[in-house]
């Protein structure tokens, strides 16, 4: 296969690929009125990348054929992704990269009571904990995930909530300017790790076969026997889902350390102006 092929989407989608060039349109612009640095571009771009690698590529074709690739594309939806790009800290760049009239309707949308009112239940740690959790209980229910394969509409909305749930998770456990107490981060992190650490063992040591969706529409990998598959899934969950918290909160108890560094969005000085 020419390697370029891999780059083509296995079903492509309008909304994936609009969405990845609005935001990467948005970065650049913002880019050049804010100051930022190497890490965090590098941060912002592998976490976009990643994420549109795994949702629309070939990627996408293993994915729906083999339970522990979904597994890894979930972990990157869900986790990676979203957590590289919180990491760039990229909400006032995106802002300043957006129209000006966007930015004053979400302003006034913003205040509005019944917004602020969502906006605090859902941004509450116990919530964004059992969003998160719920999230990939939710969909790792084989009746749930049956129809979730099965079903390309429910397939897209199952990878959208991980994502939108992914980048909101992180940019508010990751953000050291968010309202939230660097304890209240590191608890929330750590409370969203024996939900998926459960269901991992469950997936490892269930004896039978949880997903035959597979089975049904033919696995990727055919000397890989449904168990195996189904335990390799169930490991990745149980173990490297977790290691995304544990390394959240190292980042959080290192950026206490340090004086935090705000990100400068003031438009470039006209020199010529001075």
């Amino acid at each position: 296969m020419n390697p370029l092929q891999w780059l083509v989407p296995w079903e492509p989608s309008l909304a994936v690929a609009i969405a990845t060039v609005v935001m990467a349109l948005l970065f650049i612009k913002g880019g050049g009125r804010c100051r930022l640095r190497f890490r965090q571009k590098l941060y912002f771009w592998t976490g976009l990348l990643t994420l549109y690698a795994v949702a629309h590529t070939q990627i996408d074709y293993y994915a729906e054929h083999a339970f522990f690739i979904h597994q890894l594309q979930s972990l990157v939806l869900h986790q990676l992704g979203p957590f590289l790009i919180a990491l760039a800290r990229p909400w006032a760049v995106l802002s300043a990269g957006m129209p000006q009239a966007i930015r004053r309707l979400i302003q006034r949308i913003s205040v509005l009571r019944s917004m602020r009112w969502t906006l605090n239940a859902l941004f509450h740690p116990a919530a964004a904990v059992l969003v998160f959790a719920g999230l990939t209980i939710f969909w790792l229910l084989p009746s749930v995930h049956f129809i979730a394969m099965l079903d390309w509409r429910v397939y897209r909305l199952m990878n959208w909530s991980m994502v939108l749930n992914g980048l909101m998770f992180w940019g508010l456990v990751l953000d050291s300017r968010s309202q939230w107490s660097p304890g209240s981060r590191i608890t929330t992190m750590l409370a969203a790790a024996p939900p998926q650490i459960l269901m991992g063992i469950l997936i490892f040591f269930t004896p039978r076969e949880l997903y035959p969706i597979y089975t049904l529409c033919g696995r990727a990998f055919t000397g890989m026997s449904p168990l195996t598959d189904q335990q390799l899934g169930g490991l990745i969950l149980w173990m490297h889902g977790t290691m995304m918290s544990v390394i959240g909160i190292l980042i959080v108890i290192r950026r206490e350390l340090r004086q935090p560094r705000r990100i400068s969005c003031d438009p470039p000085i006209n020199k010529a102006a001075g």
